[in-house]
């Protein structure tokens, strides 16, 4: 799996009904594959999964719309809905949409920084780092060498990334053949190669939290 269609409902019982304690996450189609992971090495049956386009980070401006509309679209079916997003290029507007609809988000500026850890990687500072996810690695040409024109214009690279001086993998799984293609990302960027294991980070713990409501 990679990422989802827009709003595509993943369900352990396929039925959810409002009162028998049903748990709805919202999430970005990126997080698909980790949120079902978490959720499923954990038995939490009555957790439910409903996903936006991960293209979406591509237009953050978008965002906050599609979050409230799959809201409003699913609250009377469900006791609780949390949001499997951070800031993500909002500028604040959905933490305050949010705040607003009455629903909790996972604290912090992108997924990078809730899968190391928010402190974590705020404590780095490091603001020459390109980073990628596994979602991201399987993904590198859809979502970062073609929307730059790479595929067109590869000349264009070293304007894009020159002022990077590594990339920067957050692994979520020990995956060799994850790990060789996110080398060959920064070959292909012509920057360093950094792995992290990180694992689900903040988003496990969210998850938990989440769980127990």
């Amino acid at each position: 799996m990679t990422s989802l269609p827009d709003d595509t409902l993943l369900t352990e019982s396929g039925l959810s009904a409002r009162g028998d304690g049903r748990v709805l996450i919202v999430a970005c189609g990126a997080l698909a594959r980790e949120i079902l992971a978490v959720r499923d090495a954990n038995g939490w049956t009555h957790l439910d999964l409903t996903c936006l386009p991960a293209i979406l980070h591509n237009h953050p401006e978008k965002i906050v719309g599609a979050v409230r509309a799959a809201v409003d679209r699913h609250r009377a079916d469900y006791d609780a809905i949390f949001i499997a997003y951070a800031d993500c290029g909002t500028g604040g507007l959905l933490e305050a949409a949010c705040a607003d609809m009455g629903v909790e988000m996972i604290a912090g500026p992108h997924c990078y920084s809730f899968f190391e850890g928010t402190e974590t990687f705020a404590a780095r500072d490091e603001i020459t780092a390109f980073y990628l996810t596994d979602f991201l690695v399987r993904q590198f040409d859809a979502f970062v060498w073609k929307p730059l024109g790479l595929d067109r214009h590869p000349e264009l690279r070293d304007m894009y990334f020159g002022h990077y001086d590594r990339l920067v993998y957050q692994a979520q799984t020990d995956d060799p053949n994850l790990t060789a293609i996110a080398e060959h990302c920064a070959v292909r960027l012509g920057l360093r190669f950094e792995r992290r294991f990180t694992g689900y980070g903040d988003l496990a713990r969210s998850m938990a939290h989440w769980a127990t409501i």
